[in-house]
């Protein structure tokens, strides 16, 4: 049976059909005006201020690159979108001045503790000669510093390698950690945070939460979701694998830890110990 249109409904569909038309024809004109005052130009090279760059990159960024191949008169769409990719980076830059002596490379930090946790009898003068054998001179007093600001024992009281850990509690592991994501909102460019729990056996992954703010209450109402009795998605790990991000807060911890799943705390600067939820 065929249902006959309402004249509310034919009065509704015209007048859609009118403003999409007029909208159009609004936009049209916008990008001849634009066309316009870059011929007025001459040729010369238009020179705009930082705030403008911004402006642009904003809106652009919302309606997308095909709509600016369209839109875009006195810059190209490839132009706003780095744009838009400078601004998340500036907000993401820092510059510290630092006095005296330059400290170690965070490489060369992160290649000790690396053979450290992967070779228990690996001593000071054993690793300083293995980085000596790839171009790095590194004192065995700097070395030994180094494994100290980790936790990492001398050799004769180190424990078994990571990888042997890893190994023998493989099914019961899960690894954690956040993603950023930059949003245009209406106050601005905002960072959200998106934390991530992955199941080193299966490589399933469960989104646990996202915020602005992953302060104590937040973090102490995920450890509880994700010990829960019934459904949570850590019930049957013993270990969670995580870095010494300050959001990984004393709540979530202690929360998980009475739950029965101890924290592993990765050594500072080593991404390797953690390579599943890292990458």
């Amino acid at each position: 049976m065929v249902t006959a249109i309402q004249p509310l409904q034919l009065l509704l569909v015209a007048v859609a059909g009118w403003m999409g038309r007029r909208q159009q024809e609004v936009i049209e004109y916008l990008v001849e005006e634009n066309r316009v005052l870059k011929e007025q130009l001459g040729g010369r090279r238009l020179r705009l201020t930082d705030d403008q760059r911004r402006r642009l990159a904003a809106k652009g960024k919302l309606i997308g690159r095909r709509a600016l191949t369209r839109l875009a008169t006195i810059v190209t769409p490839d132009t706003i979108m780095r744009w838009h990719r400078k601004l998340i980076a500036a907000k993401w830059t820092y510059h510290a001045t630092r006095v005296g002596r330059p400290g170690l490379m965070k490489t060369i930090k992160a290649l000790i503790v690396r053979m450290a946790t992967e070779n228990s009898n690996w001593g000071y003068c054993r690793i300083q000669g293995e980085l000596k054998g790839v171009g790095h001179r590194v004192a065995s007093s700097t070395i030994a510093n180094v494994l100290k600001a980790n936790g990492i024992k001398p050799a004769p009281d180190r424990a078994s390698s990571w990888r042997t850990f890893l190994k023998a509690h493989w099914e019961q592991i899960g690894a954690t950690d956040f993603f950023s994501v930059e949003v245009w909102t209406p106050r601005g460019l905002t960072t959200y945070y998106v934390l991530f729990i992955i199941d080193l056996s299966s490589r399933r992954v469960h989104l646990a939460g996202i915020t602005t703010s992953p302060g104590e209450v937040f973090m102490a109402q995920i450890a509880r979701n994700l010990t829960d009795a019934c459904d949570g998605f850590l019930g049957s790990h013993r270990f969670l694998i995580c870095d010494r991000d300050g959001k990984f807060t004393p709540s979530f911890r202690k929360t998980l830890e009475g739950a029965g799943t101890r924290i592993i705390l990765t050594p500072r600067q080593a991404p390797n110990c953690n390579a599943f939820a890292e990458r």
